[in-house]
């Protein structure tokens, strides 16, 4: 299925249409049946490192919640993220294969993946392995777009996505939770998990399991098939004092079949951290972690192994004066190599110092963040941002915003044999965007404009070399309402990501996308479908080898059978669309998987 250039117009007019039509239902409701606010503008922490409301936070955000997780049930993390307001995904095959994420045009070497604060990604090829994340072990993500260089340091060009792991509920006691089912491809699954809170100890134990035989990820190939086995352990305590000190450790290992080999890889986070009061309105908080990215390949041109390490040790300080709040410290960092590729480098350190202002001069609220980072590979850099937002009235917001963020080249972009170019510079960007927001009791409108210059882009298939302007200019409509057991998310994205030098656009990238979610609640039933609409995509730099568009349609329903019980079913592209988002070297179409059907039954809260 391709989409020509209607599809922009019709889904512009669908949602310019839909927008005051929802605005008058919200203006009819009453205000006693007002929901928790919570749900619609939900508080976040990774726009500025502090807790603001999505409102607040003067930032395009993308909250993915617990209720959104159980409802889609999903098998990846990536099917979530899907067509959110400025994301775009494209995949090697299904079920754990090699995805990359893109946020407003920029790939996934150019964002930043966050699991409780902590950074996951591969030091050898820059981005995170989103296929070999178990969406059962999170309950809930953010996803904040624009440059955060100047808060999370290298690589927030396009912006961040944050992984919670769950939060014990300290209202209900211990919770155990169950889930088992499988459906398509011989898929099987199994997760439990134990929260809770005992004095000011709080604790959340988590283990899943996912095997699946897969399917071909090339047109007459053999079944590719994918298992992963994860683990989770949190624990924090609060002493009278105030002090807060806790410890993380999330480690997912399996084995993955592709195109041309297998690997057995290993994904794994731990933490450390004590949180002091140090006197009123001051907080102090240390944090030492470790992210590691394992990866042992058996492959028909020669095995393989790629382990990289990054460790961090950082230093935030809080200080609260009055309505304004701010935040200064330090970081050091180093990344590790050990690969049986010969790497002329395999380690390098990063030293940075940074810090956030947050005014509040109601209705204005000014927001500036500076970061300095020395890495001994890539040398000094210089971030920062600036942020300016304006309450029309207690449900309108405008916001204005300037950023900087760099990208530095990864090992294998400036070592592997073959290819790598170690005169690479680091890619730079400034970003430009303006926004308005509409927050109400069951509704919610988000509009943004946005325009980001990168200057030394690395590209590259074969040898890697620097573009030396690309420019990305979008626009985003997002919106959400909660009415009558009715839960509806739309996002509509434009993005035009182009190599200036060429006047073409820069590979693998839709320029349109559509998601929408309805879901709604029949007392121990629910139902619900996702619909996800992209435009066409370029393979290669030329804008020849052209992928078409698709659309798909993904359906759920749920049944609360008994007390703490329930079953779910969901069937993932369910027209059977036969979809494509990336081709191999030599041509071959990636495929992904048709349409399929899985059962769960749950146990718990």
């Amino acid at each position: 299925m391709s989409y020509a250039r209607p599809l922009p117009a019709r889904l512009a007019t669908f949602a310019l249409a839909a927008l005051p039509l929802a605005v008058h239902a919200q203006a009819n409701l009453s205000a006693s049946t007002q929901p928790d606010s919570a749900t619609l503008d939900p508080v976040v922490v990774t726009a500025t490192l502090a807790p603001r409301t999505a409102n607040q936070s003067l930032a395009s955000v993308t909250v993915i919640d617990e209720a959104a997780f159980r409802r889609q049930d999903p098998t990846s993390v990536t099917d979530l993220l899907r067509g959110q307001p400025g994301v775009d995904v494209s995949s090697n095959g299904s079920f754990g294969k090699n995805a990359s994420v893109y946020l407003r045009g920029t790939g996934s070497a150019q964002n930043v993946l966050l699991i409780d604060g902590i950074r996951l990604r591969s030091a050898t090829s820059g981005g995170a392995a989103w296929g070999s994340l178990d969406p059962r072990l999170f309950e809930r993500a953010e996803i904040v777009r624009g440059p955060k260089g100047s808060l999370y340091g290298a690589d927030a060009i396009g912006g961040v996505v944050q992984l919670f792991t769950h939060e014990p509920d300290e209202a209900n006691g211990p919770q155990p939770r169950l889930s088992f089912g499988g459906g398509a491809f011989n898929t099987a699954r199994a997760s439990a998990s134990l929260s809770g809170v005992e004095g000011g100890t709080r604790y959340s134990f988590a283990a899943s399991h996912f095997n699946t035989d897969g399917q071909p990820v090339r047109r007459g190939g053999d079944d590719k098939g994918f298992d992963n086995t994860t683990a989770l352990a949190r624990v924090s305590h609060t002493f009278d004092s105030g002090v807060e000190a806790g410890v993380l450790a999330l480690r997912a290992r399996g084995n993955n079949e592709y195109d041309g080999g297998e690997n057995d890889f290993v994904q794994q986070v731990a933490g450390v951290y004590v949180d002091t009061p140090v006197v009123e309105g001051w907080r102090s908080r240390l944090t030492l972690s470790e992210a590691r990215d394992e990866s042992d390949n058996v492959d028909e041109f020669g095995d393989s192994t790629f382990d990289t390490t990054i460790r961090t040790a950082r230093w935030q300080n809080t200080f609260g004066i009055g309505v304004h709040e701010f935040i200064a410290g330090v970081e050091q960092s180093e990344d590790r190599v050990d690969s049986s590729i010969a790497y002329d480098e395999t380690s390098r350190d990063n030293t940075a110092a940074f810090t956030q202002a947050l005014f509040d001069f109601a209705p204005f609220t000014l927001q500036t963040s500076a970061r300095f980072d020395h890495n001994e590979s890539y040398g000094d850099e210089v971030t920062g941002s600036v942020a300016l937002g304006f309450d029309l009235d207690a449900h309108h917001t405008l916001r204005a915003s300037y950023g900087t963020a760099f990208n530095a080249p990864t090992y294998n972009q400036l070592y592997y044999p073959g290819f790598g170019n170690p005169d690479l510079e680091s890619e730079t960007s400034e970003t430009v965007e303006v926004g308005a927001r509409g927050q109400y009791a069951r509704f919610f409108w988000d509009a943004a404009l946005y325009q980001t210059d990168i200057d030394n882009l690395i590209a590259g298939q074969g040898a890697q070399f620097n573009v030396p302007t690309s420019r990305v200019r979008g626009a985003e409509l997002s919106g959400g309402v909660e009415q009558g057991g009715w839960t509806v998310a739309a996002a509509l994205t434009y993005t035009d990501p182009e190599n200036r030098a060429t006047g073409n656009r820069l590979t693998n990238r839709a320029t349109q996308s559509l998601r929408m979610d309805v879901d709604r609640e029949l007392g121990d039933y629910a139902v619900g479908g996702s619909w996800i609409a992209q435009n066409h995509r370029y393979r290669d730099a030329a804008n020849e080898d052209r992928l078409a568009g698709y659309g798909l349609v993904n359906l759920r329903a749920g049944w609360q059978f008994a007390p703490l019980w329930s079953a779910r079913v969901t069937l993932e592209n369910a027209l059977d669309q036969d979809y494509v988002t990336t081709r191999s070297f030599d041509g071959a179409d990636y495929i992904n998987a048709g349409r399929a059907a899985f059962l769960s039954v749950n146990f718990g809260q």
